[in-house]
């Protein structure tokens, strides 16, 4: 038996999330329905963890048992990826060993989200990033970011993945930085999130960051105490980048 992980790589914009559903687009149907085009006779694909519709990826990893391959990791990249639509690609793929599991083995998540800050709509832009009109404050940006460091039950900042699930997550990095076009890039690398975490994350420090709530309100809320504003931040801006594991 070879056990296969693949990382892919995908614009969410006309996907409805990355779980496979019964009647959506997802990037686990269209993967198994490629898999399956090449021969494989699997019942499912083993992903690392859920991303929303509208959400993007370039480090999503799945894996996959395919005894029927008798060729190199090379070869099946190069198969994939034929049978994949333009939308979704498999940038990597390497035998690992029977027992990896993509969500239950990882040790770490990381994000970027993007923010623009123009009153005027920006169409090559847009697809990847949340435009706001008003101008972001950096010393807010940067002081409720550095808030989220650390173990901490983020239960005012998002929902468990499981009935039972526990809200509670460690945070090893949480940064924002300007790039070069002028957009604002939030970096958050976590344990684990939780449901629609990071966009909670980042819709409450842009609010801080434009005035409608305060770097303090959002510590007392950490601390399970104070309101603030209701919101998400649009799925279009986020993207999932790397899931590390004991073997890198």
């Amino acid at each position: 038996m070879a056990r296969y992980q693949v990382i892919l790589a995908y614009d969410g914009s006309k996907f409805s999330g990355s779980q496979r559903q019964a009647k959506a687009r997802t990037v686990q149907g269209e993967l198994e329905d490629a898999l399956r085009r090449i021969g494989w006779t699997g019942m499912t694909v083993l992903m690392a963890g859920r991303t929303d519709t509208g959400v993007h990826a370039s480090g999503q990893v799945a894996a996959f048992d395919f005894d029927e391959w008798a060729h190199s990791a090379e070869k099946l990249l190069g198969a994939l990826n034929a049978e994949l639509p333009a939308d979704l690609a498999a940038r990597k793929a390497r035998i690992v060993d029977e027992k990896f599991h993509p969500r239950f083995d990882a040790l770490s998540r990381t994000y970027i989200y993007r923010v623009i800050c123009d009153p005027i709509r920006n169409p090559l832009m847009e697809r990847f990033a949340w435009r706001v009109n008003a101008a972001l404050d950096e010393n807010a940006l940067k002081r409720s970011a550095e808030i989220f460091l650390g173990a901490h039950d983020f239960a005012a900042f998002g929902s468990p993945t499981s009935e039972r699930g526990t809200t509670a997550r460690k945070v090893t990095n949480s940064e924002w930085g300007k790039k070069p076009n002028g957009a604002w890039q939030y970096k958050v690398r976590a344990d684990a999130f939780l449901y629609r975490m990071v966009r909670r994350l980042v819709y409450v420090q842009v609010a801080a960051a434009q005035g409608r709530c305060s770097v303090k309100e959002i510590q007392l809320a950490l601390k399970g105490r104070g309101k603030l504003p209701a919101g998400l931040a649009p799925a279009r801006g986020l993207t999932l980048t790397k899931i590390e594991y004991p073997d890198a």
